[in-house]
């Protein structure tokens, strides 16, 4: 059972950082593709940015590049989003997710499994 747990959210202002954590369990973590997704009031869920499962590759949704950056701890079983410049855009509940396709390079379309989310408030 694959269990993933975000922390690291909270209340921010404008241009503010921010660094979520997703602790995951339940599987060798080092296997496998890791990402965020956010979903913003009365929107969608949109996906956010992840991490091959070697850290070789990162892919990141047009609205956050240069701002965000995802990366892993394979000892610590955890996956990182780093957020700078924040703006009030960006709040959202954001979701961790991990794939399902052993050394895969995104979680995209790997119909991942997703932790319960962690609220991020951006005040502007």
């Amino acid at each position: 059972q694959v269990q993933l747990v975000e922390s690291g959210g909270g209340l921010v202002q404008a241009g503010d950082s921010l660094r979520l954590s997703c602790a995951a369990s339940g599987r060798i973590f080092g296997f496998y593709a890791m990402g965020w997704f956010r979903q913003a009031p009365a929107k969608e869920r949109e996906f956010v940015g992840d991490i091959s499962w070697n850290a070789v590759n990162t892919n990141y949704a047009e609205a956050v590049k240069g701002r965000f950056t995802v990366s892993r701890d394979n000892i610590e079983n955890t996956v990182y989003l780093q957020m700078t410049n924040l703006k009030s855009d960006d709040t959202a509940v954001y979701y961790c997710a991990a794939g399902r396709t052993p050394y895969g390079r995104t979680v995209r379309e790997d119909d991942p499994y997703w932790g319960q989310g962690t609220q991020v408030t951006v005040s502007s």
